[in-house]
Order: C-alpha cells, then structure tokens, then sequence
C-alpha cells in the first residue's frame, strides 16, 4: 500500500504540465513521426469528399466525435467550424477542389478577406487547442488511473457477494464450505464502493472534470445531446444514486454475515437464522440486478455520455463475476495450502473453476454481440465507441480477447486441469489481468485519449487497492470460523465428491 500511494502521488505531480512543455513535446513527437501522423489524419477526413460544405461538415463531425471529452474543444469548434462553413458559403460561388493549389488561396483570400495574418493566427489558435486538449488528458490520466483500480476491486467485492447470495437462494449444497471465504471478501465492498463513488465526485469538484465531462456545465451548456440527459446525469442525482446502491448492498451483506455467524451459534436442528439468509438473500438478487446495471451505467458508461449500449449492464456482471469467482478460488486454494480448509477438496476447486470457465465463454458473447451489433450496424453515434479503441487501444482491446477467453477456455476446457490448483492459479492470474485491462479499456478512451501508458500511475493505484483489499479481506477472514459448521447443507459440502 505504501509503494502505491507513492505511485499515485508521483502520477499526480507528473502529470500537471504547462501549456509550452506540452507543444514541446507535441512538436518533438511531430518531428518524430515526420509529420506523417498529420498527414494521414487529413486524408482521412477529406477523402471521398467533393466540395467545401461537406469537407466542413465532416471535419467538424470528426472533431466532435474524436474530442468529445474536451470541453474547450466542444465548446468552441462547432462554432468555430460552423463559423468558417457560413464565411465560406457567402463568398464563393463554386466548389473548390479538396486539393486547393495556390492561386486558389489566393484568390480566396481575396474573396473572404481571409489573409495570410489571419491564417496564420488561426493556425496559432488551433495548435493552443489542442495543446490545451492534451494538456487536460495528461491531466486526466493519474485520476483516470486511480479509478480504473478503485472499480476493479470494488467490483471483486460486489460480484462475490453476488454469487453468495445466489448460493444461499438456490440451497448450493456443494459451496458452503466457502461460505466464509466469500464473506471475508465482501468485507471489501463498502470502503471500496465509497472510496469509487468519492474519487468519481472529487473528479468533478476538486478536480478538473477529469473523468465525467457530463459534470462541467460548460460542456454541457454547448452540448444538446447532454442537456437531453441531464435529468438523469446530473452530480446530485448520481450522488444520491450512488449511496442508495452501497446501502442497499452494505445491508444484505451486513445482514447475512450476522445471520451465518448466529446459525454457527444456534441449537442443533435449529435452522431460523439460515432461512432469513434465504429470504433476504432472494430479494437481495432482485435489488442487485437493477443497481448493478445502474451502477454500471453512472460509474462507467457515462465517462462516454454521447455512446450508449442495452448490454451494457450485463457485460460488466459478466466480467464483475468471473473476477469475483476467480478471486474466491485463489484465497481458498490460499488458506487450504496452509492447512485452514482441510475439508475443500479438489471437486469444490473444480466446481469453481467451471464458473470460472462458464463466465469467461458468457463474457465472450456478450462482448462479442455488443462489438458485432454495434460494428455491423455503423450507426456514427455507435460505432465511435469502437474506432476510438481500436485505433488507439489496439493491443489491450484485442489482447484482452486473448487474456480473457482464449487461454481460460484452453487452460480450464480439461476436466482434470480444473483439480490442479497451480494450473487454476495460472489461468486465474491471467484472468484477473484480462478483466483490469477491460475497465481501462472502459475508462482510458474517455478520458485520456490516445495518452495512455501502463506505467507508474496505474501500476501504483493497483498497488494501493490491491493491497487495501487484501489487508481489509484477510483481516475479516480473522474475525469468524473458516467454517460455517452449523449449515443445514455444511455435511453435503464436506462429503462433496465426484
């Protein structure tokens, strides 16, 4: 925890950075890539394209789109390119060629009163822009960082206590021996949804709107598509939202812990303290389903406010489980190898690793019918949400297909490598890595661009919550018997063979 909040520090002082170190290193990186980058840049938006009004159009709608996350650029570019558009359309009375050759330039600047100082002064303007633009992503990206880490682990939490409570409602008679494990680490749950919920609030107060643009009024005023969201995402309501879902998942789980440890306590045959368990538990479920994919859309996909997905809500459970699932194999295979669980077996490590193998093909389906349906149907509004990733995210978007479903389903497709706790630890290591890419790649695009960089900010905030949830779960596995010997199911789950 020390070396992380160290990381984070370092990644907050080293983030802030003037607006002429910025052109700097905009220009060494220019030089650098030969002016290649620009050049490509244009071509791609001018091709296809036969005269001013449309090339204005489209190099407007590309701005929009690629810089959405800015609010300087939001606010100003429409106007600027609307403003140039209508200047443009006043004064000339013919298309001009995409490839304007000098004479042309000339004889436009006559026409428009367009002259070399004022090209020139716009071309100044411009470079400021989008200096300030990645100023505000560099700016972005320790904050960005902190929070891919804080949901990361937050959400191990809020998964295993889901799959606990859907053990307790389906009368599981294998998994009670786990009881206590899955306990222990929902015992994370309410300081690491407050700490997401706090960072994500901070962002937009004593920060810069460095992770939810929806926050700065000034974007908002400028943006129309948002003002149509405003009612829903606005700070007050998201605060409200968010400390009605962290109460209502702090309370079943305050009250399932107190129901098990009284069912430890209770006569023989005495099994009251076990069917409250169940009731609330049932109910529980309920509340869960709909505060996760809320939760799913205030803490995640509003950082991209003009992009929306139905399946959204689903895809982050599926990876939300898994990692959970993953985690509760990991920290009993742990506590069996020191001799604390004598009684898990290799069926209950299989059982687990199954839901690890299951959950891994279900998050395939689902990010593949996302990607595929949105891809197939290129709607502008859509399909941006993927183009911003695979052009600038290629290698954690496509490997994360690779760390979170080929090699699962190649390690764990064997039945016998599903008993074998250091083939499970392998493919758990590696999915745990798949699912932390995921929310950055959830994250990342949003809000800092094409600037991002696994380096000292994120591998210190992982650092700093990993090493928080580990302190704060093995610290509650203390507080109660590794065993919940008085569940009516405990004899099924320690005869659990097969």
């Amino acid at each position: 925890m020390v070396l992380g909040a160290l990381g984070v520090a370092i990644g907050f002082m080293t983030s802030h950075k003037s607006l002429d170190e910025v052109k700097t290193m905009l220009a060494e990186e220019h030089s650098a890539h030969g002016g290649g980058h620009a050049v490509k840049t244009q071509e791609h938006v001018v091709a296809g394209v036969e005269n001013d009004d449309d090339n204005a159009h489209r190099v407007g709608a590309h701005d929009a789109l690629a810089d959405m996350d800015d609010k300087e650029h939001h606010a100003g570019g429409v106007e600027i390119d609307s403003a140039l558009n209508e200047n443009s359309s006043m004064h000339s009375d013919t298309d001009v060629n995409n490839d304007i050759d000098t004479t042309s330039m000339d004889s436009q600047a006559e026409t428009t009163g367009f002259g070399e100082t004022d090209v020139n002064l716009a071309e100044a303007h411009s470079g400021d822009s989008h200096a300030e633009h990645v100023q505000h992503q560099l700016a972005n990206r320790p904050w960005s960082a902190l929070y891919v880490a804080a949901f990361f682990f937050m959400m191990i939490a809020l998964g295993a206590l889901a799959f606990y409570a859907i053990q307790f409602a389906a009368q599981a008679g294998w998994s009670p021996l786990l009881f206590r494990v899955m306990e222990g680490i929902t015992a994370y749950l309410l300081p690491g949804a407050l700490i997401v919920l706090g960072i994500a609030v901070a962002s937009g107060t004593i920060g810069h709107y460095n992770l939810f643009i929806w926050m700065d009024p000034e974007v908002v005023a400028h943006d129309k598509l948002i003002q149509g969201k405003s009612g829903f995402l606005n700070m007050t309501g998201f605060i409200i939202r968010g400390l009605i879902f962290i109460t209502g998942w702090c309370l079943y789980r305050y009250f399932a812990r107190k129901f098990s440890i009284a069912q430890d306590n209770a006569e023989e045959g005495d099994n009251r303290n076990f069917k409250k368990s169940f009731r609330i538990s049932a109910a529980f479920l309920v509340f869960y389903i709909y505060t996760e994919s809320m939760m799913s859309w205030d803490w995640i996909m509003s950082v991209d406010p003009h992009w929306f997905s139905t399946l959204f809500g689903w895809y982050v459970f599926a990876s939300m489980i898994v990692s959970a699932i993953t985690v509760i194999a990991m920290v009993t295979m742990y506590l069996k190898s020191l001799g604390l669980l004598p009684q898990v077996n290799d069926s209950h490590i299989h059982d687990l690793a199954k839901y690890m193998f299951g959950f891994s093909i279900f998050w395939t389906y689902l990010w593949f019918s996302q990607f595929m349906l949105i891809w197939y149907s290129n709607i502008p509004e859509e399909v941006t949400y993927f183009i911003t990733r695979i052009e600038d995210y290629r290698l954690p978007f496509f490997g994360m297909l690779v760390t979170n479903f080929i090699f699962p389903i190649l390690i764990l497709m064997n039945s016998d490598y599903k008993r074998i706790n250091w083939f499970v630890i392998m493919a758990g290591i590696v999915i745990l890595f798949g699912h932390y890419i995921d929310i950055f790649n959830m994250i990342m695009p949003a809000t800092v661009g094409d600037r991002w960089f696994i380096g000292i900010p994120e591998i210190g905030s992982v650092l700093l919550f990993g090493g928080l949830f580990l302190f704060i779960v093995f610290t509650a596995l203390t507080k109660a018997p590794l065993v919940a010997k008085r569940n009516p199911f405990i004899h099924e789950s320690e005869n659990f063979h097969y």
